[in-house]
């Protein structure tokens, strides 16, 4: 069976194809294709508030590929989420409406709660070692999600405007950032040994690249080497030379500076890279959603 997962960030516009599988009472999930455009609809949004024409027809133009391409796989079902930057903008409803209409694909808006149990819903904390605690950080273009997990269970759960994005154009307000940092400080004192598990395409890029593929996590001072060695070279030398992406370029630093933070409040020494987001939890959704109507 194919699903396929459609992740409408503030930075980027994602479709995944995933293959679902059961053998001897386990599923497997594997990745079959997945599609990345970096629209950068938070681009618009942090600075002014709304999605532009060109950004809207961009976005339709995506979905309408999209469509097409899930049509050539066959796919069981899908689902599309748009987050943090489609949550912020003024015209945001009236633009999922056009793509409904000329594009024939569903969105849903959904919020920061939402957004955070979507991706804790891949329970990479499973493969992790069950004793201990995890806080779990996905960062993207406009947000960033939290959650505090103990004994494989949700503790606590949190969704913050610090996103790479806002971050890069100076629209992260002070009084969110000493909120990021002070609530992370709250709910994680006392909790020993306490490691964090990160999601999204920021930190699966700094892990691939300074990342022991056989340990699955960097350190803290690791991860803050490579924070200070990406900040020593320019925009132009980020992608000339370190070989990264124009989109990926701009962004990485705050990424690596949102997590470094979180690290830093939580006294927390390393973070594992299992390389997984959003899209993927849609995937177990969608799953979850098969398996239940096939049961009732």
């Amino acid at each position: 069976m194919i699903f396929a997962a459609i992740d409408i960030g503030s930075n980027a516009v994602r479709l995944l194809f995933s293959h679902v599988y059961e053998s001897k009472g386990t599923v497997f999930f594997e990745k079959e294709e997945l599609i990345r455009m970096p629209v950068r609809l938070g681009e618009d949004v942090f600075l002014r508030g709304e999605i532009s024409p060109e950004k809207s027809n961009k976005l339709l133009a995506a979905m309408k590929g999209f469509k097409e391409l899930m049509k050539v796989f066959d796919i069981v079902a899908y689902k599309a989420f748009a987050t943090s930057a489609m949550r912020d903008a003024k015209n945001g409803t009236q633009i999922i409406h056009r793509i409904k209409e000329e594009a024939g694909i569903h969105i849903d808006i959904i919020d920061g709660k939402t957004e955070a149990a979507t991706i804790f819903s891949n329970h990479a904390e499973d493969f992790l070692d069950p004793l201990k605690s995890y806080l779990y950080i996905d960062v993207g273009g406009g947000s960033v999600e939290l959650t505090l997990i103990s004994e494989r269970k949700i503790i606590e759960q949190k969704s913050f405007n610090v996103g790479t994005l806002r971050m890069l154009f100076g629209k992260i307000e002070k009084e969110e950032w000493e909120h990021y940092k002070q609530w992370i400080k709250k709910h994680t004192q006392g909790i020993k040994p306490l490691q964090a598990i990160g999601s999204g395409g920021n930190i699966n890029k700094l892990f691939k690249m300074g990342g022991k593929k056989e340990t699955k996590h960097l350190s803290y001072e690791k991860l803050k080497a490579m924070h200070d060695m990406l900040n020593a070279y320019s925009y132009e030398e980020r992608i000339t030379v370190l070989g990264l992406k124009p989109d990926r370029a701009d962004v990485i630093i705050p990424a690596a500076k949102i997590i470094l933070t979180a690290m830093k409040h939580a006294d927390i020494e390393r973070i594992y890279v299992p390389q997984i987001g959003l899209s993927d939890g849609i995937i177990h959704l969608l799953y979850e959603e098969y398996k239940n109507k096939k049961t009732s």
